[in-house]
């Protein structure tokens, strides 16, 4: 008797265990009876079921990762790449999902992988080489995204959050041609700055010439005005001086010209001796008188 009921007790408590469930933060419950879905629950808590006849399957509601493997795509001029990438997805309806994959997360990435992998295709075939290079990996994963994210909430339940594209690899017969195009684009715009940065020295170069033209200009018109302003201080003082004394002036001035003649010693002049150019040579009754 005692056995018995030691035996009771523990049926009760294991059936009493069975009776609740419990749903964490982060987590989908479903409950099922035999196999059927009754219920999703995702409110955090305690909840009862029936005991035996009913069971609690817990899913992961936060974000999931699925690395895809490599995969060789066509562009639209036929030439192909490598694309590696992974995908970030979670559970968008639990009910549905159950359905799709039984909930297994294994057998969730076996189905999804061809979907993103599909969308990828789609995408990529949209474009060509050149565009594909222009475009940018990340352009190219966001259309994968909004395609496979139609695709995987009807028929997988699933939600995609992110697809990114980890790696491209070019085929060896596709790199050469891929360097040669961006070589050719880098020489363009290289030519295209050089053509720009000669336009734009030749501009400075004008510029300095015509800015020196005209401070060259300026100081000629002003040495000019200095010039003349000096000849015409010149000029009225040799005419002070010749007022003042005009012998002694004429002979100042033979006496300059004497020395620009004779000053260096190596000059010869040819005159007749009674030149007026020699007449204070040998007269000096011909000089002006000491005042």
């Amino acid at each position: 008797m005692k056995t018995t009921a030691a035996i009771l007790i523990v049926l009760l408590i294991l059936l009493g265990f069975n009776s609740f469930y419990t749903v964490g933060e982060g987590q989908h419950v479903l409950l099922l009876q035999f196999g059927k879905i009754l219920r999703t629950d995702s409110q955090p808590g305690l909840h009862a079921k029936v005991p035996l006849l009913q069971q609690a399957l817990t899913l992961d509601d936060r974000i999931l990762s699925f690395d895809g493997a490599p995969q060789r795509y066509a562009t639209a001029d036929k030439q192909s790449i490598n694309v590696s990438y992974y995908v970030k997805w979670r559970i968008a309806n639990a009910a549905d999902y159950y359905r799709a994959t039984g909930g297994d997360e294994v057998q969730a990435g076996q189905r999804l992988g061809p979907i993103v992998s599909n969308t990828l295709r789609n995408v990529v075939s949209e474009h060509a080489m050149d565009q594909f290079v222009a475009a940018g990996q990340a352009d190219i994963a966001f259309g994968a995204l909004q395609q496979a994210n139609a695709e995987t909430q009807k028929t997988l339940g699933v939600s995609v959050v992110d697809v990114r594209i980890t790696s491209v690899e070019f085929p060896d017969d596709v790199k050469a041609a891929v360097y040669k195009r961006m070589q050719t684009e880098r020489q363009q715009q290289a030519a295209v700055i050089r053509a720009d940065g000669k336009q734009l020295a030749e501009s400075i170069k004008a510029q300095a010439q015509a800015q020196a033209q005209v401070i060259r200009a300026t100081a000629e018109s002003g040495a000019d005005k200095v010039k003349g302003e000096g000849d015409a201080d010149a000029a009225q003082i040799y005419a002070q001086a010749y007022a003042q004394d005009p012998d002694f002036f004429s002979f100042y001035r033979s006496l300059e010209a004497y020395k620009k003649s004779f000053g260096d010693g190596k000059g010869t002049i040819i005159l007749k001796p009674d030149s007026e150019f020699l007449r204070y040579f040998g007269n000096p009754a011909a000089a002006p008188a000491r005042r």
